[in-house]
């Protein structure tokens, strides 16, 4: 009886070769052919799951947006309940490159957006996911703002795409070693503390968690 192929584990297996050659040698490096030598199959596997390069780009940053969000949502769970704040700082430390997985998910993403300039398709993919993100944290500040000891009251959308580029900013300093991870991390907590207000998501100063200190208070 003939063995039975999990076609999405293979898809993926594909798509992270993709990645890796994305993330070390740049796009320009990326073929069929070149992502089959790294994957350690034949060109013909390659072709049997994606027609052309495009298609094998969008599943990968289909599958960069995939892990990000099951990253937060698994950290999500194992943390205490958390308010709007919370919530959008969980997921955006998954954005940052803090650690090896995640600067390899900023490479992709960097080569994506430079490749992206002059391919229609991939980027009405990233306009797709950017959506999506943008949507998700200005329901959370839009949520935050319900609360009449809340936050300032400002264009919840329009924060959301301030909070973002913020975040993509310090993406950048960091691969380039201009910030570090902490520094990055700090930044985004006093952005986060001046959007949510200092009881909801992002630690305080002195290390404390915002929680923490709301129920001291």
């Amino acid at each position: 009886m003939p063995r039975r192929v999990d076609h999405h584990a293979r898809r993926k297996q594909l798509a992270d070769a993709l990645m890796s050659l994305a993330a070390t040698q740049g796009l320009e490096a990326v073929s069929l052919r070149h992502v089959a030598a790294e994957a350690g199959v034949s060109t013909g596997m390659v072709q049997h799951y994606f027609r052309t390069k495009d298609e094998m780009m969008i599943f990968a940053l289909d599958m960069v947006m995939q892990n990000v969000q099951a990253r937060s949502v698994a950290e999500a769970s194992s943390a205490r309940p958390a308010g709007p704040g919370g919530i959008v700082r969980t997921l955006l430390l998954q954005i940052l490159p803090l650690d090896e997985l995640r600067r390899l998910e900023n490479h992709v993403v960097l080569a994506f957006l430079a490749y992206a300039a002059v391919k229609p398709a991939i980027a009405a993919g990233l306009r797709d996911s950017v959506d999506q993100m943008r949507t998700f944290v200005a329901d959370q500040i839009r949520a935050a703002q319900e609360n009449s000891d809340g936050p300032l009251r400002i264009d919840p959308t329009h924060a959301a795409m301030g909070l973002l580029a913020l975040v993509d900013g310090l993406g950048i300093q960091v691969l380039g070693q201009h910030y570090s991870p902490d520094e990055a991390v700090a930044v985004l907590d006093t952005h986060l503390r001046l959007l949510f207000g200092p009881a909801d998501g992002a630690p305080d100063p002195d290390g404390t968690t915002a929680g923490t200190a709301s129920t001291r208070a």
